[in-house]
């Protein structure tokens, strides 16, 4: 039987030379073909088509007339040029995902590349100077999510495993919903999601599970049920369809299977029946060959395995969702199925229990009061676990927090920001990775590395002090991938802020929308501490670099192009600022990045001529569009109309209410977030002076706050112009799965100070309040049953549009 893989001491030494970049020695990436290598050409079209994946056509975009777009196989040494037509009636682009290449070909639209306009072709052209398996997606809008994404497979020069074949395996998720229409279900704070995956957390699952004090902590911080995944997907694809056979394959013959998770908004766990397979690649380039079954592969990510196809039966590969709502399956070979082990699906409501346990203060805001504010090293120590769990100690008297660059739009530059010299190799980053013990001389001023407790293995790369611990250990580069301590360090701390109720996400309290580029010079060492606040996972992907992983392995951490950064996590990456231009640096995930949480690197070298026509604006205001939605009550005893329109920081709001009993009152408003809880506003109401009369209508400017209380109350206080202050509060709670109360509450008074006030009175007061029932029938229609103290008791139906 031939050796699995080469294992002798040369073939390991070219193994790490020929896959490993040595960051010092990389120079920036350069048009044109100046080493006149072959020249490997394509021509992709990207069109609009009906599409059927789930028994009803809706209408996608696909590449070369498929979902998804042909694997694009080169050579290393080779010089690519690939011609993208545009045949739809909108722009689009294309990024080159993990590739090094010149900037103005990377595909960011307006920030790099010019967007690709109906009925153009551009072509991108650059040199392969790697080999290892990589992707290609449209980077406008949601479009990736519609199909327009492929493989990339770039061979090496020269063979660096022994294996019989390859096989490219592309993981997706697919909607039949529009996209837009279920990013805009996530802003309103729809449920239906959660419900239609059977992973609501009603007070009847609470209760049965013993939850409810730790139920109570995540609403007193302010935080919806839990979930690891915000979106509903009807199906998991592998290579387009549910499920693969590949026959062709025979008993003994060895397979790189080289998967690629093209998805736009899910994580997979991959599961292999038979023998364990060898991981060999990640993110494109080779690490130390290990054995691993259960792998979880995020967003943006590549990974590459080595399997033998079985002598008694087919391979079957799982590609199991992570919030456990479906897969994909592939079978290898013929014959009795090998079955590969099932990941069950996760307990959501133990995860909110290990998780409150564990003293988790959330809720760091996603806008934040003051945009331009530096307050990232503050915010990351208030919202921390109040246990011994990896904390950083930082002592700010020590640090150059950096200057505020304005090229963008006003905010703070996101960062701790140092220039000082320090070893690398077993650095304080190994936080969140359950390192061992930093020398002393290589931490950071004023930071004191706490050990992380024993834990329970769950699956092979998570552990838990109750909560997931996720991390990169088993991945070792070949090679030392440290960058010289002679470079001038910079460092820099991103907290990851998400506000699930406005589905709002950002970098260190600031949206894209309201950000600066963040300055780094040639020849820079830059190390980022992504430090994760929230109760997701975020695939962080830097465009046009590779950087180092910080874990176990120190000087041999892996290099990858996308880190996964578990909730409530810290993961630290870093990188030889060995290019120029602007870089986009990213959630991967599809609805993070289109709400906010991205940013710009910036050598701060002059934008490219070309662009003169393309303006940035358009790509940073792309997660502040403006979102409209309403509800329509009629019932029984009442009809009822809220409508919205509402950006990052702006709403205005309709509401009315009409009873049969010719009661009335209405009102319209502007507010201005200020944070992600607290908002200005003002605007006008009207109201019937005289009960059961609508001939007297009395109309009057007001203004106040409103803010969002602990156990997601919405108070509101407010004041008219007849001085007149009133009070509100409302809230809803779902019983059983489809099953929610609500109730409301307001509470007007009258002194006098404008209106006369009966004689012998000093104080008059009015209250309003409603108590409800709603049954949830889909994710438009439900059915209402209320009693409120002006229109008495009905039932009805509510349209959400």
């Amino acid at each position: 039987m031939r050796n699995f893989f080469k294992i002798n001491l040369l073939g390991l030494f070219l193994l790490g030379v020929s896959t490993v970049f040595s960051q010092q020695e990389r120079e920036a990436s350069v048009e044109g073909n100046v080493n006149n290598w072959p020249v490997h050409e394509y021509s992709i079209t990207i069109d609009q088509e009906m599409v059927n994946k789930t028994g009803e056509a809706v209408e996608a975009m696909t590449i070369n007339g498929g979902i998804p777009g042909p694997v694009l196989e080169f050579t290393e040494g080779e010089y690519a040029k690939i011609h993208v037509t545009n045949n739809m009636d909108v722009e689009t682009s294309v990024h080159w995902h993990g590739l090094l290449l010149p900037n103005f070909f990377d595909g960011v639209p307006y920030l790099t590349t010019p967007p690709i306009l109906p009925g153009e072709t551009l072509t991108y052209e650059f040199a392969l100077k790697q080999s290892g398996t990589y992707w290609y997606h449209s980077h406008t809008g949601l479009q990736e999510q519609r199909g327009v994404y492929g493989a990339i497979q770039i061979n090496p020069k020269e063979p660096d495993f022994e294996y019989d074949h390859d096989l490219v395996l592309t993981l997706s998720d697919w909607m039949d919903e529009k996209p837009h229409k279920q990013l805009k279900n996530l802003k309103r704070g729809n449920e239906w999601y959660l419900i239609k995956k059977g992973q609501i957390q009603s007070l009847n699952k609470i209760l049965k599970k013993d939850a409810l004090g730790a139920k109570l902590k995540m609403s007193w911080q302010r935080m919806p049920d839990m979930a690891i995944s915000d979106n509903y997907h009807d199906l998991f694809l592998v290579n387009g369809k549910p499920e693969q056979e590949y026959p062709e394959f025979k008993p003994g013959e060895r397979v790189r299977l080289r998967f690629v998770n093209a998805s736009a908004a899910s994580y997979f766990w991959l599961t292999f029946g038979g023998e364990d397979p060898t991981l060999i690649s990640a993110d494109g380039l080779n690490v130390v060959p290990i054995k691993k079954n259960k792998t979880l592969i995020a967003v943006a990510e590549t990974y590459d395995f080595l399997v033998t196809i079985p002598e008694n039966g087919k391979l079957e590969i799982r590609a199991t969702s992570q919030d456990g709502s479906g897969e994909s399956v592939t079978h290898l070979g013929e014959g009795p199925v090998l079955a590969a082990p099932e990941v069950p699906e996760p307990d959501l409501i133990e995860m909110m229990k290990r998780m409150m346990s564990m003293d988790m203060k959330m809720g760091a805001p996603a806008t934040k009061f003051r945009p331009g504010h530096q307050d990232s090293i503050k915010v990351m120590k208030k919202y921390a676990m109040d246990m011994e769990m990896g904390e950083m100690n930082m002592d700010h008297s020590k640090m150059d927090m950096g200057g505020k660059e304005q090229p963008m739009k006003g905010t703070d530059q996101h960062n701790m920001d140092m220039e000082k010299k320090s070893d690398s190799t077993q650095m304080h980053g190994n936080m969140g990775h359950n390192p061992g013990k930093p020398d002393q001389e290589d931490q950071m001023p004023g930071m004191e590395k706490k050990p992380l407790p024993a834990e329970v293995v769950i699956g092979d790369n998570m552990k838990t002090t109750g909560g997931p611990q996720f991390n990169y250990d088993y991945l070792k580069s070949p090679e030392k991938t440290t960058i010289s301590d002679e470079q001038p360090l910079k460092e820099m701390l991103f907290n990851l802020t998400g506000n699930m109720n406005r589905y709002v996400w950002s970098i260190n309290g600031v949206p894209l929308a309201e950000t600066d580029k963040i300055k780094i010079e040639q020849g820079q060492k830059v190390r980022i501490t992504l430090n994760n606040l929230t109760m997701m996972h975020h695939p962080m992907h830097l465009h046009g670099h590779f950087f180092r992983v910080i874990n176990e392995h120190g000087e041999y951490s892996p290099l990858k192009h996308t880190v996964n950064v578990a909730p409530m996590q810290k993961t630290v990456i870093e990188f030889d600022a060995n290019e120029y231009g602007d870089w986009f640096f990213h959630c991967h995930v599809l609805y993070h990045i289109n709400s906010g949480m991205a940013t710009v690197i910036s050598y701060n070298t002059p934008r490219d001529a070309r662009l003169k026509e393309f303006p940035l604006q358009n790509l940073t205001t792309e997660a502040n569009e403006i979102f409209t939605w309403g509800e329509l009550m009629a019932g029984s005893h009442m009809t009822e109309l809220y409508a919205t329109a509402t950006n990052l920081r702006n709403q205005f709001t309709v509401r009315s209410e009409y009873g049969w009993n010719r009661n009335l009152e209405a009102s319209l408003t502007y507010e201005r977030y200020l944070n992600d809880y607290f908002r200005l506003f003002g605007g006008v109401n009207v109201e019937n002076e005289r009960e059961g009369s609508l001939e007297e209508l009395e109309t009057t400017a007001i203004g106040g706050i409103r803010y969002l209380l602990p156990l997601l109350i919405n108070s509101e206080l407010r004041i008219d112009n007849k001085l007149r202050p009133q009070v509100g509060l409302s809230a809803g709670l779902m019983v059983f799965p489809r099953i929610g109360i609500f109730g409301e509450y307001e509470y007007q008074m009258d002194f006098g100070w404008v209106n006369d006030l009966p004689a012998g009175s000093n104080f008059e007061n009015e209250t309003t309040w409603q108590v409800g029932m709603e049954y949830v029938v889909s994710k438009t229609v439900q059915v209402i049953g209320s009693y409120d103290n002006r229109f008495g008791a009905g039932a009805g139906l509510e349209i959400w549009f």
